[in-house]
């Protein structure tokens, strides 16, 4: 299913869907281990035997969902069902949602020929490929790394930058806080898909909602 398909139902009420529709996240404020753990066992029997692509993180004082049935690619009525179900176990332990603080981080690296980079950053940093172009941290704990095409160098750019998947509801936020941080709007034309910002030095962010039907 499409991620404005998964938002628009009553069962994604406090969850989020970030990295251009790839997985729906939730953040539970869970003010303690205890909590926590209680909030993960039973998100757990709600799983049984086959997680799926049920990911969890757990914290001192909050519990981080990601939910997701294509390795991280797409969406499905299972992930929407589960997602349905958490929230309600959650709402019984009295634990709050605060989808606004989720977000997926990716390191964009300019490749002329992606082929001759990507095996060094796969090995220098442990990840799993997934297809041609993306390196995953197996533990879930990094960010990710996308390696951009190019035909030719992009001279006085730099070939990193950061992506930054944030939920749609915050993006407008996100930007009015690095323009008040002495950032500025590099490229808009893509809006309201992903902006590029930069720093004050010309360091550059894609900030990005990017929900893909």
């Amino acid at each position: 299913m499409s991620a404005r398909q998964f938002l628009a139902s009553a069962d994604a009420d406090g969850w989020r869907v970030l990295w251009g529709g790839g997985y729906a996240s939730t953040l539970y404020r869970t003010g303690s281990f205890s909590v926590g753990l209680a909030l993960v066992d039973a998100i757990g029997k709600l799983a049984g035997a086959d997680g799926g692509q049920l990911d969890v993180h757990l914290r001192p004082d909050v519990v981080t969902v990601r939910l997701s049935s294509h390795g991280f690619h797409g969406l499905s009525e299972r992930d929407l069902h589960l997602a349905g179900q958490i929230a309600g176990v959650a709402r019984e332990l009295g634990v709050p949602a605060d989808p606004t603080a989720v977000h997926h981080v990716q390191i964009a690296i300019d490749a002329l020929v992606t082929a001759d980079v990507l095996p060094f950053w796969r090995a220098v940093l442990g990840y799993e490929q997934h297809g041609e172009e993306d390196l995953v941290d197996p533990t879930g704990r990094g960010p990710s790394f996308w390696f951009q095409a190019m035909d030719a160098p992009r001279p006085q750019r730099n070939r990193f930058h950061v992506d930054l998947y944030v939920p749609h509801d915050q993006v407008e936020a996100r930007i009015a806080g690095a323009l008040a941080a002495g950032g500025r709007i590099v490229n808009d034309t893509h809006a309201p898909d992903w902006w590029t910002l930069a720093d004050a030095e010309g360091n550059e962010v894609d900030l990005a909602i990017w929900l893909i039907d």
